[in-house]
């Protein structure tokens, strides 16, 4: 549809009192700022710290001026008056509170979907993802994530499926679709599958360049595209990724796997297309895992300085940075330790999530404050280890392995008294969302947007029709 009528369409349905609160599917009126057209973005990087609150984003910036005397990458752009800003409304057509699934469709097909879904409509309609238009229009596609690249945020801006927890199939879809670099976790998806497929197999017989670590991640042309496959399901965390030769070894940190997304596409003459997922600052936030919310979250802001650095170059790229939904509300809190609180996080050497991972079902509580002491380095009470241990003799066997049977809450409740970091909720959040972008089209952003109008904003700043 092209933007006269996009915009005739909008004004009879408003005028008609159509429009539904979580349902509308096409953009509001005013789109851009300004009357005329900005500057074309030829190339875009689309930024998702996925479930970042706003104190996950201020307890970063706290962590990085107290650990290392600077500002946050994001922050900065902020301070130096570098990007325009503004909140998105994340609603999904079926509640006010998003999942991953329907606040990735909503930037991906431009229409509000029901949570889980991606892309598909009530009666099973599919809309096409933003990334399947680039690619039609000649550009390089790619998607880089710390999570399995067939989860929710890469999936609702490649493909159309009626559940999210179809990645399986996920997978099936990207090979035949063909995009130009995919990398992050889930390796399950790919090999071992129920249907017995070896995926990496059918990639590399497609002409795809797979890759299983760092290194060979690094020795890939852009003469092939490029699947990256780094873990069975999530990347480690960040902390516990820098805290264990192997990982460190194998496992690409984001920032680096979006230098390598960037390089393999830059040279396309008709531009190109990435987006980058920090997607276990949402698994921390659902954890209330304080070390690796705040350490992947930097990780995070480190991949902004490698968009920005190439676009500051380039001239030609957007950079789009943003979160998809708050998640658990963190924050840092008030006290007389507070800030020695705060700062005992530089000297952790693992998450939450490892150690309880990390605990059998028989330890004894002495050996849980052991391990503690250990790796976060600091000493808790055997009472609150007992309640925690207590927590793994309630479990099955198969419980006690499942990451999201894990006594978390208590944990996290346990630790706040030594770190000064409390959560709100275990769950997604309805906060206006950050939006800051960068490049050319920024100019033209409006300071509060609507999740869908999001779809139709690249379009135009790209110069693409809306005819696919």
């Amino acid at each position: 549809m092209r933007r006269r009528e996009f915009f005739q369409k909008t004004a009879l349905a408003t005028g008609a009192g159509l429009i539904l609160p979580f349902q509308s599917c096409t953009p509001t009126q005013g789109l851009v700022n300004g009357s005329g057209k900005g500057r074309k973005a030829k190339n875009i990087i689309f930024m998702v710290s996925d479930g970042m609150s706003s104190g996950t984003l201020n307890m970063a910036e706290l962590f990085l001026q107290k650990k290392e005397g600077r500002g946050s990458h994001w922050l900065d752009l902020y301070r130096n008056n570098r990007v325009s800003r503004a909140l998105m409304d994340m609603a999904s057509a079926n509640s006010m509170i998003t999942d991953s699934a329907a606040a990735s469709s909503s930037w991906g097909g431009g229409v509000r979907v029901k949570n889980g879904r991606l892309n598909s409509g009530p009666n099973g309609e599919e809309y096409l993802p933003i990334w399947q238009k680039f690619k039609k229009s000649g550009k390089k596609v790619g998607c880089v994530t710390t999570v399995p690249i067939t989860h929710a945020t890469p999936a609702g801006f490649c493909v159309s499926s009626k559940s999210r927890g179809e990645q399986a199939e996920i997978a099936e879809k990207y090979l035949e679709l063909k995009f130009d670099v995919m990398m992050g976790g889930g390796g399950k998806y790919f090999i071992d599958r129920k249907d017995g497929r070896n995926m990496y197999q059918e990639f590399g017989q497609a002409g795809y360049h797979v890759v299983m670590d760092k290194n060979e991640m690094a020795a890939t042309s852009n003469k092939k595209p490029v699947l990256g496959v780094f873990a069975k399901d999530g990347l480690p965390y960040e902390l516990d990724r820098l805290h264990d030769q192997e990982s460190l070894n194998k496992v690409p940190s984001l920032a680096e796997m979006t230098s390598k997304a960037i390089e393999l596409m830059k040279d396309h003459s008709a531009g190109f297309c990435l987006q980058v997922e920090g997607g276990k600052v949402d698994w921390a936030a659902h954890a209330n895992d304080a070390p690796a919310l705040i350490y992947d979250q930097v990780a995070f802001d480190h991949a902004i300085k490698v968009a920005i650095d190439f676009a500051e170059k380039d001239g030609n790229t957007l950079v789009v940075i943003t979160t998809d939904h708050g998640n658990a509300n963190p924050g840092l809190y008030y006290g007389d330790k507070a800030d020695k609180n705060f700062e005992s996080l530089f000297d952790f050497q693992h998450t939450n999530d490892w150690i309880l991972m990390d605990t059998k079902k028989d330890d004894t509580a002495a050996l849980f404050v052991e391990k503690v002491k250990r790796y976060q380095g600091f000493t808790l009470t055997i009472d609150h280890a007992k309640v925690i241990m207590d927590k793994y003799k309630d479990q099955s066997d198969e419980g006690v392995y499942n990451m999201y049977k894990l006594p978390f809450k208590e944990f996290a409740v346990f630790s706040a008294e030594h770190t000064s970091v409390a959560f709100g909720g275990m769950d997604h959040s309805a906060d206006f969302t950050e939006l800051a972008m960068f490049g050319p089209g920024s100019e033209r952003l409006k300071p509060f947007m609507k999740n869908t109008d999001m779809h139709y904003f690249m379009l135009e700043v790209a110069e693409v029709e809306n005819k696919f």
